[in-house]
């Protein structure tokens, strides 16, 4: 599968606030998950399902976030992604490959990482039937664990789930969202971080960090004009041994740069592609 393929961005909404979901849609993230998780109360969860449902529409395809496997409402949330429109679901607290089994249909899956028990089993639930990418939760990664890290020092752990998704094939990983919303230097910075570790796209909680999200996962205009030139440099020399700014250019250089160039003709996407 394409890197340029598959999004960026997924902008998180809440299934319970039906009045975002166009909103969402129009915010520029290149995926929109409909939350039946987090951002809904216990006691509004049979409510926002009902809603997601009738607003649900195979023109404006999302993904949704459904309830973990050991919730009472896992069975009604897997009932909704039959539904026309439901393009990818994320389980949430994913820890089993039996967890994933239970979904019982063929629509991508996106394993939602957030536990000790659910990194432990990382590679078995990267190599389940019908999963697209994995996803880190960070926040809820580190309440389990106890932890009180920033970025760097969960490299170990996300460097994992690059890891991870390569031995099974997988798209590159979605990194966490970052908790900030107003600092878009911030949000910007781990993108960044995120994406020189392998990451392919980032979660957000806000559509104020779509943009800088969307940006971050891009090739920047430097890298584009440094592909474009080792290109042509390796196809003027004609198979012959090159260097270019005092570098020899080699084959994995070449392929790197053919890379930032495909990624740069699958940047114009519609909006909510999910692959």
């Amino acid at each position: 599968m394409s890197p340029s393929a598959l999004p960026r961005s997924y902008l998180f909404v809440p299934g319970n606030r039906p009045e975002r979901f166009d909103k969402a849609l129009a915010s520029g993230a290149d995926a929109v998950i409909v939350d039946l998780e987090d951002a809904v109360p216990p006691d509004q969860k049979d409510a926002a399902r009902a809603l997601v449902g009738a607003w649900l529409s195979a023109a404006r395809p999302v993904a949704v976030r459904i309830n973990a496997a050991d919730t009472p409402w896992f069975a009604d949330d897997v009932a909704l992604c039959r539904s026309a429109g439901v393009a990818a679901v994320m389980l949430a607290k994913s820890e089993r490959v039996a967890d994933l089994a239970a979904i019982g249909h063929d629509l991508p899956l996106i394993p939602l990482i957030e536990s000790a028990a659910g990194f432990d089993a990382l590679r078995a639930i990267a190599a389940a039937p019908n999963v697209q990418r994995l996803a880190f939760g960070a926040i809820d990664f580190q309440l389990d664990l106890n932890l009180r890290a920033n970025f760097d020092e969960l490299l170990f752990f996300r460097s994992q789930f690059v890891l991870g998704s390569k031995l099974a094939n997988l798209a590159a990983p979605i990194d966490s969202p970052s908790t900030s919303i107003d600092d878009l230097a911030e949000v910007e910075s781990e993108a960044q971080r995120a994406r020189r570790l392998g990451f392919g796209a980032k979660l957000c909680i806000h559509p104020k960090q779509v943009g800088v999200v969307n940006a971050s996962f891009s090739p920047s205009a430097a890298e584009v004009d440094w592909a474009e030139r080792v290109v042509a440099a390796a196809a003027a020399s004609q198979g012959a041994a090159v260097a270019l700014d005092g570098k020899m250019i080699d084959t994995p250089v070449i392929l790197r740069a053919r890379r930032i160039l495909s990624e740069v003709r699958g940047s114009a996407r519609p909006p909510s592609h999910l692959g």
